[in-house]
């Protein structure tokens, strides 16, 4: 495992729109592994190694996170906030957060008390976030309109091979991708790769439509996390048995490819790699779902990784899964060639 690397991933403020961070510290990894990084206007990061290759593979994983963005600063010198993603709004007051500024990153608090816990229909027009302002003049010294804010989480190593963090989601996932390309290519990988960093995911999903139609990719493989069935709330009945630590997982979607399942899954016993399969009734609602769409139709396959708690501030991984998903990609990278 490359703690140095997912830690930087992880420490990064990437909320939907604001991805910057992150890809800065995917790009720093990657320059010294890669034939070609590129980049566009809406900060997609795509490594490439072997572009001149008619086989364009396309690694898929999304660098935003949830979080929220000032939408307006009171008289008094609090913050007002809208929504980017997916947020369970109950996991936000109380806490502390970061303000991602171009002044610098500043701390605060959404403000809580007990008859604000007890709403049902809590939403961000209920939050308002104290950084310590006098004012609204005051508070524009510290943060503007439009910065980005997360909670102010920290990394930590569980029992047994876990790890929760802040984002996991899917922050592993531009581990998984860019560790795999690093591993085909020192195992002699020839098929063009080209590993997405993609923007933009729990919001509008542009950024893999965008990498897709400038890539053209032959196929493209998509790696994000799933819902686990072994911890309270989660029924296998919707998904279906899904547990940590069990590896990767494919998805059987009507958007994925069953042949390119069938290689991966081939791919993976041959290497003793464990998978388990999960179970999507219509469209994945990941980035898989706008690349299969782009161009004249990408065949797509769907790698997830298991994941506790997912959209909480304590999201929860196992390694053994990342390095298993990784593995996997790879060999599915370097046998290609012979198709």
């Amino acid at each position: 495992m490359n703690e140095e690397f997912l830690n930087r991933l992880l420490k990064s403020i990437s909320v939907s729109g604001y991805e910057e961070p992150v890809q800065e510290a995917v790009k720093m990894e990657m320059k010294e592994y890669t034939d070609e990084i590129r980049e566009d206007e809406m900060h997609n990061l795509v490594c490439v190694i072997n572009p001149e290759h008619p086989v364009r593979i396309m690694l898929s994983a999304h660098a935003d996170e949830i979080g929220l963005m000032i939408s307006n600063i009171t008289e008094e010198g609090t913050l007002q906030v809208i929504d980017r993603g997916g947020i369970v709004t109950h996991t936000y007051p109380g806490q502390q957060v970061i303000v991602h500024s171009q002044k610098g990153d500043v701390y605060g608090v959404v403000e809580a008390y007990r008859d604000l816990l007890k709403k049902s229909d809590l939403s961000t027009k209920d939050f308002v976030i104290d950084i310590g302002a006098k004012d609204r003049e005051d508070a524009l010294k510290y943060v503007d309109l439009g910065d980005p804010i997360v909670l102010d989480t920290h990394i930590r190593k569980l029992a047994n091979g876990r790890i929760s963090a802040r984002a996991l989601d899917d922050r592993i996932g531009v581990y998984i991708i860019m560790e795999a390309l690093k591993r085909a290519r020192e195992r002699g990988c020839k098929a063009g790769v080209y590993a997405a960093s993609t923007t933009g995911e729990e919001t509008t999903k542009t950024g893999a439509y965008w990498c897709s139609t400038r890539i053209r990719p032959t196929l493209a493989i998509v790696v994000d996390v799933t819902y686990t069935s072994d911890c309270i709330g989660m029924n296998p009945a919707e998904m279906g048995t899904v547990e940590l630590g069990k590896g990767p997982v494919l998805c059987n979607s009507p958007i994925v490819v069953k042949e390119w399942n069938q290689k991966l899954e081939d791919c993976a016993k041959e290497a003793g790699i464990p998978v388990q399969r999960e179970a999507a009734s219509r469209l994945s609602y990941t980035d898989a779902d706008k690349i299969h769409f782009s161009n004249e139709g990408v065949p797509v396959v769907l790698v997830s990784i298991p994941l506790r708690y997912m959209h909480m501030p304590c999201e929860v991984a196992d390694e053994n899964d990342v390095e298993n998903c990784i593995e996997l990609i790879a060999r599915f990278l370097t046998a290609y060639q012979a198709e």
